[in-house]
C-alpha cells in the first residue's frame, strides 16, 4: 500500500501545476516555455567560487549527485555543451579546498550530473553552490538548500540569457 503525505507544499505545487496546464476546454495541453524568465543569481552563490575549476568525472569519492538542466531564457530550448561548477562543504573538504570543486558539461538535452561526497551541514544548512560562468551567456551562481541533511542527490536548473 502506497502511502501519500499531502502537505501545503505539495497542494499548492499540484494545484499551480495543473492550473498552468489547463486549457479553456479543461484538457491539459502541453507546458508550454515561451517567455521563459532567466535564472537569478542567488545572494551567496559565489561564495568560495574557483574561476577556472576543472571539468572532472567525480568530485572526491561519491556517494552524492548533483544535477539539474541547462536551459535558454525565452524559448526554454534545452543547452548542450554548457560547463557548470560545483562545489560544497562534505564529508571529505570544506567549501574553500580545490579538491571540493569540479565542473561538467551538459549533455544534448541541457542535462548535468556530477558524482561528489556527501553534503554536510555548515552553518546549519546543508546546501550546494553551482555556477554557469562560459560567458556567451550571463553567468549565473545558485545555492540550492537541502530539504535533510540526510538527503543523497540536490538538483538545481538555470535558465540562461546571452551575455
Amino acid at each position: 500500500m502506497t502511502t501519500v503525505m499531502l502537505n501545503r507544499r505539495y497542494l499548492l505545487a499540484a494545484g499551480g501545476a495543473v492550473l498552468a496546464t489547463t486549457g479553456a476546454s479543461g484538457l491539459l495541453l502541453p507546458a508550454r516555455a515561451e517567455g521563459l524568465a532567466p535564472t537569478a543569481s542567488m545572494p551567496g552563490g559565489s561564495n568560495n567560487y574557483r574561476q577556472g575549476a576543472p571539468i572532472v568525472e567525480r568530485i572526491g569519492k561519491g556517494g552524492f549527485w548533483m544535477s539539474g538542466t541547462v536551459r535558454r531564457a525565452g524559448d526554454g530550448a534545452p543547452l548542450a555543451g554548457q560547463r557548470i561548477q560545483i562545489w560544497a562543504h562534505t564529508t571529505e573538504g570544506r567549501e574553500p579546498d580545490p579538491q571540493s570543486h569540479g565542473a561538467t558539461l551538459t549533455d544534448k538535452n541541457g542535462v548535468f550530473r556530477l558524482e561528489m561526497p556527501q553534503i554536510v551541514p555548515v552553518f546549519g544548512q546543508p546546501h550546494g553552490h553551482l555556477a554557469y560562468d562560459s560567458g556567451e551567456f550571463k553567468t549565473v551562481f545558485l545555492r540550492p538548500v537541502m530539504a535533510s541533511a540526510k538527503d543523497t542527490s540536490l538538483e538545481a536548473h538555470f535558465v540562461l540569457q546571452p551575455a
